[in-house]
């Protein structure tokens, strides 16, 4: 099921109107050199800017090296550059401040009934919620909003979670189990509950929400500083290189006695091109974006590392119910045993499943109305007594007159019904026991029907696997990521289930214990590993898994102990997960190529013609025939800038993932993003210099 808040979230424009102009103002704001500095990037772009700045002040004062014309335009060029990156940065950021502001309107100080014993009937006292502190009680009735994060310790209610997860249903929240955990904004619509209070006024999971959404705690990850460290080395590199190239060149035109020596803004420019400013520009934005994406999925990440870590995993532990499968198993055949109409027997697992009101018994229901046409009867009309299901039979059914004669309808597990037909003086078939065994060794689950002394068959229940699943598989296998099943079912049920799944491996008759060796197995061979939970018995296994995905009606451990938390309760949420970590990867991967090979146009364009009134034969080397040396350093600077913004969309959207394998991955960027950086800043540097030319702007 898909919440609203996703629905929502995704209909929503990329760039919308009131995101653009807060990220303008921002852009701004960012220009700050403290803000800059760490970009090393665009801090020397900042650099640059403002020396040209002073050259062309310089110039109008009468001590100019080039006109104050040519020198004003790379220098608001320069400007430019920096504000283009500031603004697809505050762009990736706007989404998320928006996000806050609505979370924000959620929190509010509220009134608090502390009690001063975990019983609704103690004594209560009544004060704000930001004075409740960690192990305090509260009493939270219908009506009320939950004052704070916390575990019910007594009563069940029906919770309004909207202003949390954006779906409008209703959950229920009960003492013990797994679906204890409230949150702190949520409110009560029915009942009562006692709520421990788990977190104190400022560290709650929605003040945690509203600071990873805004990005004000977001820490670079890893790879982003092994990036930047790259960056930083190429910047410095470069800025080297182009600092000898001026006494160089006085030293040729004295060599030479002709020419002139190249300026100070014609190298500011070139540095500017090239160092890699379009990946520099675009960085921070595009890790930002992946946390959006995250949130826009309804995954709150605790850290940016746990989003990239997503995009490494190369092994999945997943649930079998509710991820693998439907989640309830459903009956799909009538096994009749042998002299026993299949009709007798349908007729049978319908009377005794009608009272039943499991999905496995309204499963049976349905199967013998679908495949024999029985309708639906009124036990109460035929003077039925319903036999529940208790632990110490292990059977359900039915007893009933119908015509004068007594009806006892058993169904159970098969040593149950077999025990029960041997007292009333019956007999279980060998044929029943053999077809019991070979449903339990498909993976399905056996119940056995009998009346009175007489068995008639063998219901068949199977676990459902999810349409499509095995495909989703399929494609995370040819990315190399291993899918494991972890399940509580015996071996050979696993097995079965693991086969029709096409998962990888599985793990049976699951313990906390299990769960944990195996991750720590894998992380030992040098794997990443990510898995979903929700109990307080998941807890351990989540804080050793690298990606750790707690599910929201899950248990206040469950939470702290995964790095990131769904919102919708999803456990299929994982693969989508793991999606979204690669196509950050992606897109840094593709940008990063692009940016380093647009650099190659750019020195086509802007060496010729920086040197040429110093070296007249690099002349040869205008080969995309620009029009002047001032018209040829002009466009590479514009560009430059000009392909920040043309890149934001892509930056914030990412590069459309696809289930591809390292190999193919690398070979694909490199010829779209590696081939399409080599030729679209020649098409498009020339593309600015005819603008130029065309409105007289050059000599």
């Amino acid at each position: 099921m898909v919440s609203h808040s996703r629905q929502t979230a995704q209909a929503r424009p990329l760039i919308e109107p009131a995101i653009v102009q807060r990220a303008v103002g921002d852009a701004f704001r960012k220009l700050n050199p403290i803000h800059q500095l760490r970009n090393p990037v665009m801090f020397t772009v900042w650099i640059c800017s403002a020396f040209t700045t002073v050259l062309w002040v310089q110039a109008l004062m009468g001590h100019g090296e080039a006109r104050p014309g040519f020198i004003l335009a790379i220098a608001l060029w320069l400007w430019f550059t920096v504000l283009f990156a500031n603004f697809a940065e505050a762009m990736a950021e706007g989404r998320g401040k928006a996000q806050a502001d609505s979370l924000r309107r959620a929190k509010k100080d509220i009134a608090a009934k502390k009690l001063a014993t975990p019983d609704r009937n103690g004594t209560q006292e009544s004060l704000p919620a930001s004075m409740l502190r960690l192990g305090d009680w509260v009493l939270v009735e219908a009506g009320d909003t939950v004052p704070g994060d916390g575990e019910v310790v007594e009563g069940i209610a029906s919770v309004n979670e909207s202003a949390i997860t954006g779906e409008s249903a209703p959950v229920i929240r009960e003492s013990g189990g797994d679906r204890s955990a409230v949150t702190g904004g949520t409110q009560v619509l029915s009942d009562w509950i006692v709520v421990r209070i788990s977190a104190n006024p400022g560290e709650t999971f929605l003040d945690r929400m509203i600071a990873m959404v805004e990005g004000a705690k977001r820490q670079k990850t890893p790879n982003e500083i092994a990036l930047d460290i790259l960056l930083a080395g190429l910047t410095i590199i470069f800025l080297l290189a182009t600092a000898t190239l001026l006494p160089y060149s006085i030293f040729s035109v004295k060599a030479a006695g002709q020419g002139s020596p190249v300026t100070l803004t014609v190298l500011v420019a070139l540095l500017v091109c090239l160092i890699p400013t379009t990946i520099g520009g675009l960085l921070s934005a595009i890790g930002i974006a992946g946390m959006d994406r995250m949130i826009q999925a309804n995954v709150i990440a605790t850290s940016g590392r746990a989003v990239e870590a997503a995009g490494d995993v190369d092994v999945l532990l997943l649930d079998k119910t509710g991820t693998i499968t439907l989640g309830n198993r459903e009956a799909v055949a009538f096994h009749a045993a042998p002299g026993v109409d299949t009709a007798k027997l349908a007729d049978a697992a319908q009377l005794s499943s009608l009272a039943d009101e499991t999905p496995e018994g309204r499963s049976v229901v349905v199967l013998a109305k679908q495949k024999y046409g029985l309708r639906e009867r009124d036990l109460h009309s035929l003077g039925a007594h319903f036999v529940p299901f208790t632990a110490q039979t292990r059977m359900s059914g039915v007893d009933m007159e119908t015509g004068g004669q007594r009806r006892e309808i058993r169904k159970g597990a098969a040593a149950s019904v077999e025990a029960y037909v041997a007292a009333k003086g019956g007999h279980f078939p060998e044929a029943m026991k053999r077809e019991v065994d070979r449903i339990s060794m498909a993976g399905g689950t056996p119940l056995v029907v009998a009346e009175g002394a007489e068995a008639l068959g063998v219901i068949e229940l199977k676990d459902i696997v999810k349409g499509g699943i095995k495909e989703r598989f399929g494609e995370l296998r040819s990315m190399g990521i291993k899918t494991v099943m972890i399940t509580g079912d015996n071996p050979l049920t696993a097995a079965a289930i693991a086969a029709e799944a096409g998962v990888d491996d599985f793990l049976a008759q699951a313990t906390p214990e299990a769960k944990l060796k195996l991750i720590r197995e894998y992380q030992a061979g040098g794997r990443l590993v990510a898995m979903t939970g929700d109990g307080t018995n998941d807890a351990p296994a989540l804080a050793q898994a690298d990606v750790a995905v707690a599910m929201n009606s899950g248990t206040q451990a469950a939470k702290e102990a995964g790095n990131m938390v769904d919102l919708d309760s999803n456990p299929t949420k994982l693969i989508e997960i793991v999606e979204i970590g690669k196509q950050l990867l992606m897109t840094r991967g593709s940008l990063t190529t692009f940016s380093i090979a647009n650099d190659v146009a750019k020195y086509f364009a802007i060496l010729p013609a920086a040197f040429v009134a110093t070296y007249p034969a690099l002349g040869a080397l205008n080969v995309m025939g620009l029009h002047s040396p001032e018209s040829a350093i002009l466009s590479a600077v514009i560009f430059n800038a000009l392909i920040i913004v043309v890149l934001i969309p892509l930056a914030l959207r990412g590069v459309k993932y696809r289930p591809l394998g390292a190999a193919q991955l690398l070979q694909r960027n490199l010829f779209v993003y590696g081939v399409g950086g080599l030729l679209v800043p020649f098409v498009g540097i020339k593309a600015v210099d005819l603008l130029l030319v065309a409105l007289h702007f050059t000599v």
